[in-house]
C-alpha cells in the first residue's frame, strides 16, 4: 500500500523531494499510525465490497472501515454480518489463489456495535481475519473498553499483528461535568494496552447529536462551540509528549450541497499567484463542489496536530491526503531540530531564515514530522500542497 498511487513515477519525481513509502498492515505500529489517511466508511450492507477492493475502485484509498454500526440499520444487523463474512471470505480465498496479496490490500477494519457482534463476527471470519488491520470501537469508555482490548489482544499475534482504533464520542465525553474524569480513565486505559491502539478517534456526528446540532457544509468542527471545547480537551489527553496518541480528524459529512449563505473560505490569491485565470477557474469548482469547508476543517486539524480523517465520499480522499503531505521547509526544520538534540546547543535559526528553531520545545513537533514524512512524503521546495489537489484523477 501506498499513498498518491495515481500519481505516474515521473511525476512523483517531480512533486517529491522525499518519494511516500510503501506501507502494509506489518509496518511498525508507530509508523502505521500516520498512515491511514482518508479512511473511507462504508455500510457492511453495500454490495461487491470485495469487487471494490480487487479493481481499486477507490483510487487512492489506503484505509478502509466496513461499518456495522450507525451505517446499518438495527433490522439489517444479521444481514449485513452476513454479507460482510461473506465478502471477507470471498476476498481471503482471492488471496489464497494469488490475485492478491497484503500489499494490495488497503488497511481494513471492522466497526463493531458490541463485544458480542464482535466475538461472533471474528469467529465466523475464522483464518480471513487475517485481512483486518483491526476493529473500530464505537463509543468507547472505561466502563466498556476493557473487554473490548481484551478481545483485540487475543486476535492478535506476531504473524498477523490487530489493532484497536476506539472512538470517542459518548456523552460522559461531551458533558463538561464528567469529561476530564472519564478522558484520563480512557487513557489509562488504552496505555495499558498500547500496543494495540493505532489511533484514536473523535465521533463528532454523535457529540453534535446529543445536542441536537448538525454543521452545514460552511461550518466545521472548530466553529461548534461545545465540539471545539471537547476535541481542544481529548488532544489535550492524548497527544501529550510523554505518552501521545495519534489523534485523527473527525468525518466530513459533506460530498455536495445547495445553493450557499457564508463566503466560500478560499481565497483567491494562492490560486491567482499560482496558475493565473487557469487557478480561477479550478478554485470556482471547488467551491461549487463545497471542498472549501472540508479544506478549512482538514487545515484547522494539522493545525491542532490531528492526522488523516475520516471520510464518506471518496472524492475527499485526494483532498485529505494532499493535504497531510509534509512541506520541504517543515521537513528541514524537523531534521535539523532532531538532528541538534545531543544537547550542545537550545536554539538555531532556521535555514530559510524566517523563525528559531528551538530544539527543546520543537523535538515532540519534529519527530511527528519525520514520521509523517516517511509515508505522506515531502514537496519539493518549489511546490505546495495546492499542486497535489489540482491533479486530476481517472478512475
Amino acid at each position: 500500500m501506498e499513498l498518491f498511487t495515481y500519481f505516474y513515477e515521473d511525476e512523483i519525481e517531480e512533486f517529491f523531494y522525499q518519494k511516500p513509502q510503501n506501507f502494509t498492515k506489518y509496518s511498525n505500529r508507530e509508523l502505521l499510525a500516520y498512515g491511514l489517511g482518508a479512511t473511507l466508511y462504508m455500510p457492511a450492507t453495500r454490495p461487491n465490497i470485495h469487487q471494490e477492493i480487487l479493481s481499486k475502485k477507490h483510487v487512492g484509498l489506503t484505509s478502509l472501515v466496513i461499518d456495522l454500526e450507525d451505517a446499518v440499520g438495527d433490522i439489517e444487523v444479521h444481514q449485513a454480518e452476513a454479507l460482510l463474512i461473506e465478502e471477507l471470505l470471498k476476498l481471503d480465498c482471492e488471496m489464497n489463489k494469488g490475485y492478491l496479496s497484503f500489499a494490495d490490500l488497503p488497511l481494513m477494519f471492522i466497526r463493531i456495535r458490541n463485544l458480542e457482534q464482535f466475538k461472533r463476527v471474528s469467529e465466523q471470519l475464522g483464518d480471513a481475519t487475517r485481512l483486518l488491520t483491526g476493529v473500530v470501537l464505537p463509543k468507547f469508555s472505561s466502563g466498556n473498553g476493557e473487554e473490548l482490548l481484551m478481545e483485540v489482544c487475543r486476535i492478535h499475534s506476531e504473524q498477523h499483528p490487530f489493532y484497536a482504533m476506539p472512538i470517542l464520542e459518548t456523552a460522559r465525553i461531551i458533558q463538561k461535568e464528567t469529561r476530564m474524569e472519564e478522558l484520563i480513565n480512557i487513557k489509562q486505559l488504552l496505555d495499558r494496552y498500547k500496543g494495540n491502539i493505532l489511533n484514536v478517534r473523535i465521533g463528532a456526528t454523535d457529540f453534535c447529536g446529543l445536542y441536537g446540532i448538525r454543521r452545514s457544509a460552511d461550518t466545521t468542527v472548530y466553529d461548534i462551540a461545545v465540539l471545539r471545547d471537547c476535541i481542544s480537551d481529548i488532544i489535550n489527553v492524548f497527544q501529550r509528549f510523554d505518552s501521545g496518541y495519534v489523534v485523527s480528524g473527525p468525518v466530513w459529512e459533506y460530498f455536495s450541497a445547495k445553493s450557499r449563505m457564508l463566503k466560500p473560505q478560499l481565497r483567491k490569491t494562492p490560486f491567482r499567484d499560482r496558475y493565473g485565470d487557469e487557478g480561477l477557474k479550478w478554485r470556482a469548482k471547488l467551491i461549487d463542489d463545497h471542498m472549501d469547508g472540508l479544506i478549512q476543517e482538514i487545515l484547522m486539524d494539522i493545525a491542532n496536530g490531528l492526522t488523516g480523517k475520516t471520510i464518506i465520499h471518496p472524492s475527499h480522499i485526494k483532498v485529505v491526503q494532499a493535504l497531510n503531505v509534509v512541506s520541504y521547509e517543515e521537513y528541514i526544520d524537523a531534521s535539523n531540530i532532531v538532528k541538534a538534540a545531543n544537547g550542545e546547543i537550545g536554539v538555531m535559526k532556521s535555514d530559510f531564515a524566517n523563525k528559531m528553531n528551538e530544539i527543546k520545545p520543537h523535538y515532540y513537533w519534529a519527530k511527528k514530522i519525520i514520521l509523517k514524512s516517511q509515508l505522506y512524503g515531502v514537496l519539493h521546495e518549489e511546490f505546495t500542497n495546492i499542486d497535489l489537489i489540482k491533479k486530476e484523477v481517472y478512475v
